[in-house]
C-alpha cells in the first residue's frame, strides 16, 4: 500500500475517534468522516506498518445514519467529528466504547446504561479557547485542522454557545482594525496567541480573556476600549503567556477592566469562575450529571463526603445540602480560594476546603479521626494514581463515587478498586460533549 493509492472500502466499524475502520489487503484502514455500512473510494494519506489512513474520495454506499454537515472545517479540524452522524446513533457510539471497554477488561457482568443525552446538541459549550494565527497576510481566528498546526478559519463553532461567537468575531475585527499582529509560532513572536471567551449561561456576563506573548502592548487601551463596549461583556483579561509551549494559558493575568470572575450556576448553586477555573462545559448538562451521580450515591443526611480534585467546588457544594458534611482537597490554591468562596457565597456551612494532595491529605484526616462514608472522585483524563487509591482505601469509605471524562483510565482505576474488595454493578454514560466522540461515565463502588 502506497501514499495516495486509490482503494474501494467497506467500512465495518469506528474507532474511539469516531474514524471509521476498513480492512484491506491485511491492513487497517482509518478512514476519516466514514461510517459502517458505508463503501467509499478512498485516498490513502499516510502509511504505517499495519494500518494507514485515508479520507474519502467518494462514498458509494453511504449509510442512513449520516447527517450532511454543511460546514466540513467542523468535521477536519476534530471540533465536532461525530457532527456527521445522527445524535441517536452518537449516544449508542458513546454507549458502546464503555461496553467495549468493560469486555476488555473481562467485566461484561456490569450492566451499561443507555447514554444520557444533552438537552442541547449544539451551542451548548460555555467557554471557548480559540488560536490566533495570521492567514494569508491577515488575523484569523480558528482551529486546527486534525493532526496539523494549520489554521482553519472559523467564526461559526458550532459546539460553542452563539453568544460567544458573536464575541469572538467581534474581538477579532477589533484586533485586526488596531492592526494588533497575531501569535507566529515558528518565530516566536506576534503578540496575540489566543482568545478565551467564557459566557455564564445564568447571567449573560461575559468574560474575555486575551493571552499574550507579552505583558503589554501597544494598542492595549483603545482595543479595552473597544471590546467594553461589546454587548453583554463584563470584563477583559490580559494572559500572559511568554513560553514556547502548547499550554494555551499562562500564570500571570491581570484585569484591563471589569471584575475578576463571572458568576454562573449549577442547578441552584452559584460559582464564582475566574480565569483559570474548571468549570464544566456544558451549563444545561452538568446539574444532570451530578444529580444522577447523587442519585446513584444514595446518600444520608449523616453521611460525611470527601471531594476529590475538588477544583472550584462544584461538586462538594452540589452535594452539601444532602449530607453532614463536606471536606475537599485540590493543589490549586487560587481553585481552594474559590471553593470556599463558593460555599460562603450560597450560605453552606459544611463544606470546607484546603489545599493539598488528596494521598497526603485523606490519611492525615484519617489519623485526626474523621469518618468518611462517601468519597467523591472527578479526576483529570489520566484518572488515578494508585497512590490515591490506596489513601482512599485506607480512609476505609463506604461508597466511592466516580465521575470520569475518559472511561478507559476509569476501568482501570474501577480494576484496582475491586482488588481493594470494591464492587461496582453499573456504568451510567453521560454525554457531556455533544458532536464529539467525549464521553462521561458514573460508576459507584461499594465495599463487599
Amino acid at each position: 500500500m502506497q501514499k495516495n493509492q486509490i482503494v474501494e472500502l467497506e467500512i465495518t466499524d469506528l474507532s474511539y475517534e469516531a474514524m471509521g475502520v476498513a480492512h484491506y489487503e491485511g491492513m487497517t484502514i482509518f478512514v476519516n468522516n466514514a461510517l459502517p455500512g458505508e463503501i467509499v473510494k478512498a485516498k490513502i494519506l499516510k502509511v504505517k506498518k499495519r494500518f494507514a489512513f485515508a479520507k474519502i474520495e467518494k462514498i458509494i454506499k453511504e449509510s442512513p445514519d449520516r447527517v450532511n454537515v454543511k460546514l466540513n472545517q467542523w468535521v477536519q479540524t476534530g471540533l465536532a467529528s461525530l457532527a456527521h452522524i445522527k445524535y441517536d446513533k452518537q449516544l449508542e457510539f458513546k454507549r458502546n466504547q464503555v461496553v467495549n471497554l468493560l469486555h476488555k477488561a473481562g467485566l461484561d457482568e456490569i450492566k451499561v446504561n443507555q447514554t444520557l443525552a444533552s438537552p442541547e446538541e449544539t451551542g451548548y459549550r460555555n467557554k471557548a479557547q480559540v488560536p490566533v494565527r495570521e492567514v494569508k497576510g491577515q488575523l484569523e481566528i480558528g482551529f486546527f485542522r486534525r493532526h496539523s498546526h494549520d489554521l482553519v478559519p472559523l467564526t461559526n463553532f458550532f459546539t460553542t454557545d452563539p453568544e460567544i461567537d458573536r464575541v469572538l468575531a467581534a474581538v477579532r475585527d477589533i484586533l485586526r482594525k488596531y492592526k494588533v499582529p497575531a501569535y507566529d509560532e515558528l518565530h516566536h513572536k506576534g503578540e496575540v496567541r489566543y482568545l478565551d471567551v467564557r459566557r455564564s449561561k445564568a447571567t449573560g456576563e461575559i468574560m474575555v480573556i486575551l493571552v499574550c506573548l507579552h505583558q503589554d502592548f501597544p494598542q492595549i487601551m483603545e482595543v479595552a476600549a473597544e471590546i467594553s463596549q461589546i454587548k453583554d461583556v463584563t470584563s477583559l483579561i490580559l494572559n500572559h503567556n511568554p513560553k514556547k509551549t502548547n499550554v494555551i494559558l499562562g500564570k500571570d493575568d491581570y484585569v484591563v477592566f471589569g471584575e475578576d470572575h463571572i458568576t454562573d450556576k449549577i442547578g441552584d448553586v452559584k460559582f464564582r469562575i475566574s480565569p483559570k477555573s474548571f468549570f464544566q462545559i456544558n451549563s444545561l448538562q452538568t446539574p444532570r450529571l451530578y444529580q444522577l451521580a447523587i442519585d446513584k450515591a444514595n446518600l444520608k443526611p449523616s453521611d460525611v463526603v470527601i471531594d476529590a480534585y475538588s477544583g472550584i467546588g462544584t461538586i462538594g457544594l452540589s452535594v452539601a445540602k444532602h449530607v453532614k458534611a463536606v471536606r475537599g482537597m485540590e493543589t490549586v490554591k487560587d481553585a481552594v480560594k474559590d471553593a470556599n468562596a463558593n460555599a460562603k457565597l450560597n450560605g453552606i456551612d459544611n463544606a470546607q476546603y484546603v489545599v493539598g494532595k488528596a494521598e497526603e491529605v485523606m490519611p492525615r484526616w484519617a489519623n485526626e479521626g474523621l469518618k468518611t462514608d462517601v468519597i467523591f472522585v472527578d479526576p483529570p483524563r489520566k484518572g488515578l494514581t494508585p497512590e490515591f487509591i490506596k489513601a482512599a482505601v485506607a480512609t476505609k469509605p463506604k461508597k466511592v463515587v466516580y465521575i470520569s471524562c475518559n472511561p478507559a483510565t476509569q476501568v482501570r482505576d474501577l480494576q484496582l478498586f475491586m482488588k481493594q474488595g470494591y464492587s461496582f454493578n453499573e456504568v451510567s454514560p453521560v454525554d457531556m460533549f455533544p458532536q464529539t466522540p467525549h464521553v462521561e461515565s458514573v460508576a459507584v463502588l461499594t465495599k463487599d
